[in-house]
C-alpha cells in the first residue's frame, strides 16, 4: 500500500502541475483528489483489512483511470483504443470512493463489524489450493482470502461494465425498431446481446463457485475460532457462572457466525455493485438529461433526471427508516427467543426419564408453550411493523419505474428525444435509482443483520469478561512449582457476590487419601472446583506440583453424542487407548459385560444408569492415570458394597495418585488415610480444617 501511495502522490502532482499550467479545472480536482487519496492509502495499514481491500482497488483503479483520462487529454490516446475512453469524472468518483472507505473505517459500527471479519482475513494457515489445469499449491489463508474478494469485485465490476454495454444496445435496437430497420435489429441482437449476454452469464458462474469456495472458508475458519475462544481457559463454564452475559453460545456458533458471514459479503459487495451502477448509469442519465427542462417550464436544469432521482430516493430512504427503525431490537429478540424455545426442546430430551418418572409432562407443556409464546408475540410485533413497510416500500416501487417516462415523455412527443433514449433513459434511471434506493430494499435484511452484530459482539464480550473473571482484579492465583505436594494457600473461595463461604489454608502430600466431608452446602465441591482452577471467584493461591497431571470426577458425569469407546475414552481422543485397555478399564470398574459394544453408537447419558454412568467415570480415570485425582461425590449413585469395590479398583490400579475424595458416608473411611472437615466460623462460612 505504500509504495501505490507514493505512485498515487506523484500521480496527483502531475495532474496538479497540468492543471495550474493549462487552466485545467478538471485536471486540478484529479490531483486534489489523488493527494488526499495519497495520504489516507499512505495511513491504510490503520484501517480494518477487509476494508483495506477495497480502499487498494478504489486507489488502484483511480491510479489506472486517471492515467487512461492523462493520455487521453493530451492526445497520446491511441486512436484505435478510442472507443475504450473513459468518462472525465470516474477517476474523481473512484478517488472520493476511497476517501470514503477510510473515513467509514473509523466508524464505530463499522469497527464492531471489521473486528470480527478481520479475523479470517488475518489467518496465517497455510492450505493446499487446486486450480484445475493447475497442479496443488500451498497458500497464506489471508493471501487467499483477500485475493478471492479483488478477484470478486473486479468481476462484479466487470458485470456492471457490461450492464452499461447493454444499455446502449437497449437504446440502438429501440431505434432500430422504431425506424423499421431490420438489418440493424438483426445484426445488434446477434453481434452485441448474444457476445455479451453470454460473457456475463459465464462471469455469473464464476463469481458463484468463488464465493462459495470463500464463503464456506469463511465460515469454517471463523467457527473454529468461535469455538476455540469460547471454550479455552473453561471459557464456557465461567460464562454460566456469571449469567446475564450471552444466551444461547450455540445459536451464536451455529447460526449467527453463518448469517454475519453471508450478509457481510453480500452488504459489501452489493453496496460496491449499486456503488458502481450508480457512477455509471448517472453519467448516462446526466447527459441524457443535460437539456431537459421543468415540466410546464422553459428553465433548464443539467441533470435534471439525476436530480430526480435523488431526491425520491433520499425521500424513500428517510420514510423507510422512520416506518422501520424498530425492527432491528425485534429481530434481535426473535433470534432469542427461537434459540431459547430450541434450547428447551433439546433439554426435554435431555431429561426424558426424569420428566417421565415425575409424570412432568403437563408442566413441560406449559413451560415449552410459554417459550413458544414469546416467539409468537415478537413474531407478530415483527408482521405488525413490516407491512407498513411492506405498504409503503411496494407502493414506492409501483411508481419509481413510471417516473422516467413521466419526466421524458413529453420530450419523446415533440419529437427530441427517440424511442431508444427514452427507454435507454427509463433503463438508467431505474439503475442510478436502485442504486440510490439500496437501504430502502435491504432495511429488513439491514435490520437482521444489526441484530446478528450486537449478538457476536455480545458473544466476544462475554467470552473476554469469562477469560478475565477472577483475574481483573486478581483473584485465585494459580503457581506451578518444582514441589512434590499441592497446596491452597490463603485461599478465600466467594459466591459471585461477593460473599465468602470457604476459608483454606491446606497442603496434600503425594500419595496420600484425603477425605473431605462437612454438611450440605458448606463449600465442599467449590473448593475442589478452585483446585482444578475453574472457579474464579475469590482470593488466595493454589500451588500445584510443576508437571502434575489433574483429574477431577463430579457427581454427574459427562457422556458425550458417539460410540461407548469415545465415552470411555473421553476427554482423550476415541483412538487414544487398544481395545485391551478400555476392557480391562471396563472390567475393573463393574461394566465387563460391555466391553463387546465399544463401537456401538447410542444416548449413553440416557440408556445408562447414575450408577453405570459413574461406573464409566471411574474407567476413564484408570485409563488416564492422574497424579492427583480428585472424587466430587463421583460414586454417590452406587451401593456400600459396589462403591468399595470402585476404591479398592482405583488403590490397585493408581497406587502412585493422590486420591481426594468428597463423600458423606461412613465407610469411606477405610479407604483414605488423611480427613478434612469443613467446621463452620459464622452464618453461611466455613474453613476447611485437617482432622
Amino acid at each position: 500500500m505504500r509504495l501505490l501511495a507514493i505512485a498515487i502522490a506523484l500521480f496527483a502532482i502531475l495532474s496538479l502541475g497540468l492543471g495550474v499550467s493549462e487552466s485545467d479545472v478538471q485536471a486540478i480536482g484529479l490531483g486534489t483528489v489523488g493527494v488526499l487519496l495519497a495520504a489516507t492509502t499512505w495511513r491504510a495499514h490503520a484501517m480494518s483489512r477487509f476494508l483495506q481491500i477495497f480502499a487498494a482497488i478504489f486507489a488502484t483503479e483511480y491510479l489506472a483511470f486517471g492515467i487512461v483520462l492523462m493520455l487521453d487529454a493530451h492526445a497520446l490516446w491511441p486512436a484505435s483504443l478510442e472507443a475504450l475512453s473513459l468518462p472525465e469524472s470516474l477517476p474523481v468518483t473512484v478517488g472520493v470512493f476511497g476517501l470514503i472507505v477510510y473515513a467509514i473505517s473509523h466508524l464505530r459500527g463499522i469497527a464492531a463489524i471489521m473486528r470480527i471479519a478481520d479475523r479470517f482475513f488475518d489467518g496465517r494457515d497455510r492450505v493446499t489450493i487446486r486450480l484445475w489445469p493447475l497442479p496443488a499449491f500451498r497458500l497464506i489463508e489471508q493471501t487467499l482470502a483477500r485475493g478471492c474478494v479483488v478477484f470478486l469485485v473486479v468481476i462484479n465490476q466487470a458485470q456492471v461494465a457490461i450492464s452499461v454495454r447493454l444499455s446502449y444496445f437497449n437504446r440502438d435496437w429501440f431505434n432500430a425498431i422504431q425506424e423499421k430497420n431490420s438489418d440493424a435489429f438483426w445484426s445488434l441482437l446477434y453481434t452485441v446481446f448474444l457476445f455479451w449476454a453470454s460473457i456475463y452469464i459465464v462471469s455469473a458462474i464464476i463469481e458463484y463457485v468463488v464465493q462459495s469456495q470463500l464463503m464456506i472458508r469463511w465460515r469454517r475458519w471463523l467457527t473454529a475460532r468461535y469455538v476455540s475462544d469460547w471454550l479455552d481457559h473453561g471459557s464456557h463454564y465461567r460464562m454460566a457462572l456469571a449469567g446475564g452475559g450471552a444466551d444461547n453460545p450455540d445459536q451464536r456458533i451455529a447460526d449467527d457466525v453463518d448469517e454475519f458471514i453471508n450478509r457481510t459479503y453480500s452488504f459489501s459487495i452489493s453496496l460496491l455493485s449499486s456503488t458502481s451502477s450508480l457512477v455509471s448509469f448517472s453519467i448516462i442519465l446526466w447527459t441524457i438529461s443535460a437539456n431537459f427542462t421543468i415540466p410546464g417550464t422553459e428553465i433548464a436544469i443539467p441533470g435534471f433526471l439525476f436530480w430526480v432521482a435523488c431526491l425520491y430516493s433520499g425521500f424513500g430512504t428517510l420514510m423507510t427508516h422512520l416506518i422501520g427503525r424498530k425492527l432491528i431490537g425485534l429481530y434481535f429478540d426473535q433470534q432469542k427467543f427461537e434459540a431459547n424455545f430450541r434450547f428447551s426442546l433439546a433439554r426435554l430430551r435431555e431429561y426424558a426419564e426424569q420428566i417421565a418418572l415425575l409424570k412432568g409432562e403437563p408442566a413441560e407443556r406449559g413451560l415449552l408453550m410459554d417459550k413458544f409464546g414469546d416467539v409468537i408475540r415478537n413474531f407478530l410485533s415483527i408482521v405488525s411493523l413490516r407491512k407498513l413497510l411492506m405498504a409503503f416500500t411496494s407502493g414506492y416501487g409501483q411508481i419509481s419505474p413510471l417516473i422516467p417516462y413521466v419526466v421524458a415523455a413529453p420530450f419523446y412527443f415533440i419529437g427530441k428525444i427517440q424511442l431508444g433514449v427514452l427507454t435507454q433513459t427509463a433503463s438508467a434511471f431505474g439503475r442510478v435509482e436502485g442504486s440510490l434506493s439500496f437501504f430502502i430494499d435491504a432495511y429488513t435484511s439491514v435490520a437482521a443483520y444489526l441484530a446478528v452484530i450486537r449478538r457476536l459482539t455480545g458473544f466476544d464480550t462475554s467470552i473476554d469478561a469469562a477469560r478475565h473473571l477472577g483475574k481483573t482484579p486478581m483473584g485465585i492465583a494459580e503457581r506451578r512449582l518444582d514441589e512434590a505436594s499441592l497446596g491452597v494457600n490463603h485461599l478465600r473461595l466467594a459466591l459471585p457476590d461477593g460473599t465468602v463461604i470457604v476459608e483454606a489454608d491446606l497442603a496434600f502430600k503425594p500419595g496420600e487419601a484425603v477425605l473431605v466431608s462437612g454438611p450440605s452446602g458448606s463449600g465442599k465441591s467449590t473448593l475442589l472446583r478452585a483446585i482444578a482452577g475453574i472457579w474464579p471467584y475469590g482470593s488466595g493461591e493454589v500451588v500445584l506440583p510443576s508437571e502434575a497431571n489433574v483429574l477431577l470426577l463430579p457427581q454427574k458425569p459427562y457422556l458425550p453424542q458417539g460410540s461407548l469407546r469415545e465415552c470411555v475414552s473421553y476427554p482423550a481422543e476415541a483412538g487414544a487407548y487398544s481395545d485391551t485397555q478400555l476392557s480391562a478399564a471396563l472390567s475393573a470398574s463393574g461394566l465387563g459385560r460391555l466391553t463387546d459394544m465399544l463401537d456401538d453408537h447410542a444416548a449413553w447419558s440416557q440408556r445408562l444408569s447414575g450408577g453405570e454412568q459413574q461406573r464409566i467415570a471411574i474407567a476413564r480415570a484408570l485409563l488416564a492415570k492422574p497424579d492427583w485425582l480428585f472424587l466430587d461425590e463421583a460414586t454417590s449413585a452406587l451401593d456400600e458394597e459396589s462403591e468399595a469395590r470402585l476404591y479398592t479398583a482405583i488403590k490397585a490400579h493408581l497406587p502412585a495418585t493422590t486420591l481426594v475424595s468428597i463423600g458423606h458416608r461412613s465407610t469411606l473411611k477405610a479407604f483414605h488415610t488423611a480427613a478434612i472437615r469443613m467446621e463452620p466460623l459464622t452464618q453461611g462460612r466455613f474453613q476447611a480444617v485437617r482432622v
